[in-house]
């Protein structure tokens, strides 16, 4: 014979667990925002300093060369300024000063068919310091990046 239990109450089903991804999700996002915002802050102020910051260069060419042409391209303003200028002896010095966001540019010495040598050297007040020599006939010698 067999043992027969009476039903009992139904069992009712385990609590429904609340999922906690979304949440951290949420808080990842707006974290993430929060610190974005931020960041945009910060750098919306160090650029609008760097435009109003004056930079002083200095160029400067020394050698034994007698046809010499010198290029040089400087950042004013929001605008790229270009000099040119031919010199029959060195050694030859010339400054600037320039503002805005972009400045410094490139020096380019260039000999002519006589040849010779050359070194060119671009010093700016933040401390770069950009140095290039070139020697023969058509060298060039070039002070970038600065």
């Amino acid at each position: 014979m067999s043992e027969q239990t009476a039903p009992g109450p139904p069992v009712p089903p385990p609590p429904r667990r609340r999922r906690l991804w979304p949440w951290v999700l949420l808080l990842i996002a707006v974290v993430l925002a929060l610190g974005a915002g931020a960041v945009s802050a910060v750098l919306a102020r160090e650029v609008s300093a760097e435009r109003a910051r004056t930079v002083h260069i200095r160029y400067e060419v020394t050698g034994a060369a007698r046809d010499v042409t010198l290029t040089y391209s400087t950042w004013k303003g929001e605008e790229l300024s270009t000099a040119r200028l031919t010199l029959r002896s060195l050694p030859w010095t010339g400054e600037l000063d320039t503002k805005g966001f972009m400045n410094g540019g490139t020096f380019v010495v260039s000999l002519g068919k006589s040849g010779g040598d050359v070194a060119c050297s671009v010093t700016v007040d933040d401390g770069t310091h950009r140095t290039a020599s070139a020697s023969g006939a058509f060298a060039t010698a070039t002070c970038g990046g600065f």
